[in-house]
């Protein structure tokens, strides 16, 4: 195995975490932002106030997402699975 083989699969193996991880993180930011915005206005500095409703979005986007994510990794492991005979030999 190549160097420049062994960056691909680093490299798919993060393109393939960082898109399964985008869409809950994504979820987590913008429900902080809002909760962050509300907090400022009403003057509420209470910390665990923003778990629960970053939880929820959480969840919420888990359930929407969740197939595609599944989707998205089993066919990377697939990838990486069905490339082991070129790898090694």
């Amino acid at each position: 195995m190549t160097p420049t083989t062994v960056l691909e699969i680093g490299r798919g193996a993060l393109e393939a975490g960082l898109f399964v991880a985008a869409p809950m993180l994504i979820a987590a930011l913008v429900t902080g932002l809002i909760v962050s915005i509300l907090q400022a206005a009403t003057q509420i500095n209470e910390m665990t106030l923003s778990f629960v409703p970053k939880l929820l979005a959480m969840f919420v986007m888990l359930l929407f997402a969740g197939p595609w994510m599944i989707t998205t990794m089993t066919d990377y492991i697939r990838r990486l699975y069905e490339a082991i005979p070129t790898l090694i030999g």
